[in-house]
């Protein structure tokens, strides 16, 4: 069993999706602080700092001596306070920061794709190991001084 599971892990594609899971979560770190720290912020900028939607809530039940007149104004204090809540504002907080990730991943993989595709305009074509024979017109080695096919002796170039 041991043989089996050692055989298991060492497996090449093993390997390869431990490297990127690690690499995933490395990546994921960044995209989360460009959201958090620079998209989040110019956003609360642009809509006069209500871009932060987590402390939006719905009460179902008030807590004891609560009423709408003296109710917490964040979502923790309402639950601490034993109000039951539908805290719709966090659920919004998340389909805006999972929109903004996917948008950041799209112009990533965006700009990865576009370098990559000018890394292989830069490479140069790969010299010919082929030919055809002037006589068959059957494909033979490039270096072949006779046909194998025709067996026609081929002239110098």
């Amino acid at each position: 069993m041991f043989k089996e599971f050692k055989k298991f892990i060492m497996r090449g594609n093993m390997i390869d999706l431990a490297v990127g899971m690690i690499i995933g979560a490395a990546f994921s770190a960044i995209i989360n602080s460009l959201v958090n720290n620079i998209l989040m912020p110019v956003i609360g900028l642009v809509t006069g700092g209500k871009a932060d939607f987590t402390n939006a809530f719905a009460v179902l039940k008030y807590g004891e001596g609560i009423t709408e007149a003296n109710l917490p104004a964040t979502l923790s204090e309402a639950q601490e306070a034993g109000c039951i809540c539908l805290g719709y504002g966090a659920f919004i907080s998340a389909i805006i920061s999972f929109l903004l990730v996917a948008l950041c991943l799209f112009f990533v993989v965006k700009a990865f794709n576009k370098a990559q595709s000018l890394a292989k305009k830069e490479e140069a074509p790969a010299a010919p190991t082929t030919k055809k024979c002037p006589f068959c017109k059957s494909e033979i080695n490039i270096e072949a001084t006779r046909c194998p096919h025709c067996t026609s002796e081929l002239p110098k170039e």
